[in-house]
């Protein structure tokens, strides 16, 4: 099967460098290409098309009255850790859509976070060969305590780009 995907030919284009390098570098062309990315310094850590684990640190920018990533913050590192993951295996014909973003708080947040959103290898077919569809995306969103302060439900749809 011929899978052609410009998001996974951005990213190998920087195997060669060190992985904490490459984090960086990455994260800078994402920051840039969507900015709320950007301004909320969400970093790229580990990017494969059945696992993708983005962070974010509790810094002033992005912290709510009481000194934690805001809720907003939080929603934002599951929704793109879970849209990566599946632009990652949609092909280039093919436009990803957030159809469902569901985020219950559970408990105070403690320093920074960390989403680990991953695919299943059914899931990475259907994607890669379903013209139209939807998935949803397994994410978990841990705290520096390693806890789980929320819980995250993303349902992600693809249709033709014309």
């Amino acid at each position: 099967m011929s899978f052609s995907n410009n998001l996974g030919r951005v990213v190998s284009k920087f195997d060669f460098l060190p992985p904490a390098l490459r984090a960086t570098v990455i994260s800078k062309i994402f920051g840039r290409v969507v900015p709320l990315v950007g301004t909320a310094g969400l970093r790229y850590e580990e990017l494969t098309p059945e696992r993708v684990v983005v962070s974010i640190r509790n810094r002033r920018p992005v912290q709510n009255h009481i000194n934690g990533v805001h809720a907003a913050g939080m929603a934002l590192l599951a929704e793109t850790a879970t849209g990566f993951v599946v632009g990652m295996n949609l092909p280039d014909d093919k436009l990803p859509l957030i159809k469902t973003l569901k985020v219950d708080y559970l408990k105070r947040t403690k320093g920074d976070m960390r989403a680990v959103a991953t695919l299943s290898p059914e899931q990475v077919k259907l994607i890669r060969t379903t013209p139209k569809g939807e998935v949803l995306v397994p994410v978990v969103v841990t705290d520096e305590s390693g806890q789980e302060p929320i819980r995250c439900e993303m349902l992600w749809a693809w249709v033709p780009k014309k």
